[in-house]
């Protein structure tokens, strides 16, 4: 057990009025925390005060958790929910199911998880076990699709429940090219054939199977939003009194900043799920007017701060950036200009905003994206960006930089037809209050995505896109690079792959494509990785 015993603060250091939060709203505020200050490592007042027995309260509820038997949910088109609450009302996790009548009464597992904090205590077992007598008691087969890594601790949970790899019951793996289908068999089936019916109901499956993903993704999302809905009330709660007497500080701006991101980023991820339609607003999450005008604060406040340091990277570069950004990087960089995206330009047009003007948590929710997340900075007349990452994806952005060294002999001087493709990988990397930092040079485009959007909605684009399809031709391109890629790496870095970003040529003053057009077509003139 890890607890953290409070410190003496003075009143400025930390709220001194009852701020009694249940146990998932402490959860969640903690979640918004830089990981390693959730792991102990400072002894900030506000940290003592949300961990104080923490692990112990965890303990307990688990201990006294009970799995509510077959909870449906309105409107979820079949799905059928097993919950593990605690006496308290906390939900910890949940198992999502679909019953199918034919060719065999069958129970589809879609989907089982456990809350975070509640992991390695044994309820995904004990909900299994509860899911087992279930399917005993309805004489109903179940199926699931394993997507649990073969080197994952949790392998082999299913087969410690009698579930078996689907192949042993039809004889041939062909089925099961989009993934490991494991059935159980309830001692009511036993003395059947099951080859023909289990066949036949797992070729049922995959018919059904994008169906089945989109209704998952609408629950999923429903739920997410929720959980947001709730997280909002635990930060109204917690910084209750300060907003009522219109006395922000540095940690109320960092936690509604850190929500308002964490928002957005679920905004732009949900937009790609497979058939979400937006049926499940992010309106539903209204920010109250006081918390709308609390400046933007993308970086921890001292008492929540570990100290900087240098992850990795160009040394000779990194020397070069001086003792002030090497002593206080979050508060210099943070200090930097923003990179005047295009949309951004658009945005701060449209609102008559200058480059002086303080972003706020409102207009962070105006623009739909977090425009403080790139900085330019100029190092021996060269320009460069650092973009702000969550301190959790560094060692990520390390295995990337590795990744493009050894790729760049294999991708110099490669086209993707006419497009020349390059590399812009990671610099520097430089961790520092509850961040990460990444130097790259700046190149003469903008992102990929972003460059689309333009060409959709911008209305002095709107002739040219027309005649070209010039948004065509980036996807294509984006597309084309993304499966080249794949195939130089053989699966060495699958994960990687999704994470990869694409840039293409872009003129920022008069926003426009650079294209090149030839006798014969016309394409995009190179392309960076990073």
């Amino acid at each position: 057990m890890s607890t953290l015993s409070a410190q003496t603060a003075s009143q400025e250091d930390v709220p001194q009025d009852d701020k009694s939060l249940g146990l998932n709203e402490r959860l969640a505020l903690i979640g918004l925390i830089e990981e390693g200050i959730r792991l102990g490592s400072t002894d900030s007042p506000i940290v003592a005060d949300l961990f104080s027995e923490l692990w112990e309260l965890v303990n307990r509820t688990v201990s006294g958790a009970k799995i509510d038997r077959l909870k449906p949910q309105d409107g979820t088109k079949g799905f059928q929910v097993f919950e593990i609450n605690a006496e308290t009302g906390e939900n910890l996790g949940r198992l999502h199911m679909l019953y199918l009548k034919k060719p065999i009464p069958c129970y589809y597992l879609v989907y089982v998880e456990v809350a975070p904090p509640f992991r390695n205590h044994g309820l995904g077992h004990r909900i299994l076990a509860v899911f087992k007598s279930f399917l005993e008691e309805k004489s109903a087969v179940g199926v699931l699709d394993n997507i649990i890594p073969n080197d994952d601790p949790t392998f082999d949970i299913y087969v410690k429940h009698d579930w078996s790899p689907a192949f042993a019951i039809t004889g041939s793996e062909d089925a099961e090219s989009d993934g490991v289908y494991m059935v159980y068999v309830p001692s009511a089936f036993r003395d059947r054939e099951l080859k023909e019916p289990v066949t036949r109901l797992l070729h049922h499956l995959k018919r059904k199977r994008p169906a089945i993903d989109m209704r998952e993704n609408e629950l999923m999302v429903g739920r997410t939003i929720a959980e947001f809905k709730e997280l909002y009330s635990a930060l109204i709660g917690y910084f209750r009194k300060e907003l009522d007497d219109g006395e922000p500080n540095l940690l109320m701006n960092f936690m509604f900043t850190r929500f308002v991101t964490k928002l957005l980023g679920f905004s732009h991820g949900i937009g790609q799920l497979l058939g979400y339609t937006g049926g499940e607003s992010l309106g539903q999450i209204v920010l109250d007017p006081a918390v709308k005008t609390l400046p933007v604060q993308s970086y921890a406040p001292r008492e929540l701060a570990s100290n900087p340091s240098f992850v990795d990277g160009d040394t000779e570069l990194w020397l070069k950036l001086g003792d002030t950004v090497k002593n206080h990087p979050a508060r210099v960089i943070e200090s930097l200009p923003n990179y005047r995206r295009p949309s951004l330009v658009a945005w701060m047009e449209s609102r008559g905003r200058t480059s002086s003007h303080t972003l706020t948590i409102g207009d962070l929710m105006d623009i739909g994206f977090d425009p403080t997340r790139l900085k330019e900075i100029e190092i021996d007349g060269e320009e460069y960006i650092f973009e702000r990452v969550q301190a959790r994806i560094i060692r990520r952005i390390e295995r990337k930089r590795l990744l493009f060294q050894r790729l760049a002999s294999q991708l110099a001087g490669r086209r993707i037809r006419q497009t020349l493709l390059m590399v812009n990988p990671p610099l520097v990397v430089i961790r520092d209050r509850g961040n990460g930092y990444v130097l790259r040079k700046k190149v003469p485009g903008i992102h990929w995505e972003e460059a689309v959007e333009q060409l959709q909605t911008s209305p002095s684009l709107a002739d040219l896109n027309q005649s070209m399809r010039v948004d065509r031709m980036i996807t294509s391109t984006v597309s084309r690079a993304t499966e080249m890629l794949a195939k130089l790496t053989n699966g060495e870095a699958e994960d990687l792959i999704p994470c990869i970003t694409f840039f293409v040529p872009w003129n920022l003053e008069s926003n426009q494509p650079k294209i090149a057009v030839d006798f014969s077509s016309q394409y995009i003139e190179s392309i960076w990785i990073a």
